[in-house]
């Protein structure tokens, strides 16, 4: 496997760190599970929709899921309109995980090209990299917005490289979605995935070329193999 050209990352999640959201959840009176449930659901509608051949963005999609999800709450300590701006405020202010710079510095240090490619919103993904200091390192801040369609559907990935005039065969994708990485493997690009909880890969989608706890074994891996 040769070293790639560019190396397209996932945001959310796979450099954000959502687990301060939680608190924010229990703040208005909701179940601190109902994050996992809001996001999964908030990426179950914007698949559906690439699906199905449209789209709507990372905005829309998200709070549609979340009022409907708070709407259920009978335990809301404040009106649901307010629960869901309380919420989304946090995203806001969403910090990367504490591996990603280190993971960044390298692949920049390699000469390796390094892009975002979010589902979400492109001015989130721009201040998250500048409140960690590596927005530096980072050539070009990408979202599906501009493609038309969500992470998986090939013409998100398609994008992003048609974006860096690179190559699908030349690029890889990191993410801790092994749905992203099973879009990314179907277009022919390199993936690497980060496991930082030690989950199982679920074997109905194709094995990543690499793997690691952290982005910074990922990126070693991408850089050695």
């Amino acid at each position: 496997m040769p070293v790639p050209e560019l190396v397209v990352l996932d945001v959310k999640e796979t450099l954000s760190d959502l687990e301060p959201l939680r608190i924010r959840f229990t703040d208005v009176g909701a179940p601190a599970h109902l994050l996992e449930t809001w996001f999964a659901g908030t990426l179950r509608d914007g698949f559906a929709l690439a699906a199905a051949g449209s789209a709507r963005t990372f905005a829309v999609v998200s709070p549609a899921v979340l009022t409907g999800l708070l709407s259920h709450v009978g335990a809301l300590t404040v009106p649901v309109g307010d629960a869901v701006a309380t919420v989304l405020d946090g995203v806001k202010a969403l910090d990367v995980h504490p591996d990603v710079p280190t993971g960044l510095r390298l692949l920049a240090s390699a000469g390796v090209r390094i892009v975002t490619l979010t589902n979400g919103s492109l001015p989130q993904s721009e201040k998250l990299l500048e409140r960690a200091g590596v927005a530096d390192l980072v050539d070009q801040r990408l979202s599906v917005d501009d493609a038309g369609r969500w992470k998986p559907h090939p013409n998100a990935y398609r994008y992003a490289a048609e974006q860096c005039t690179v190559p699908l065969e030349s690029c890889a994708m990191v993410a801790v979605h092994p749905w992203d990485l099973n879009g990314a493997s179907a277009v022919n690009m390199t993936t690497g995935w980060i496991d930082r909880h030690g989950t199982p890969w679920p074997d109905v989608f194709t094995a990543p070329d690499v793997f690691g706890s952290t982005l910074g074994e990922v990126a070693h891996g991408l850089l050695t193999q």
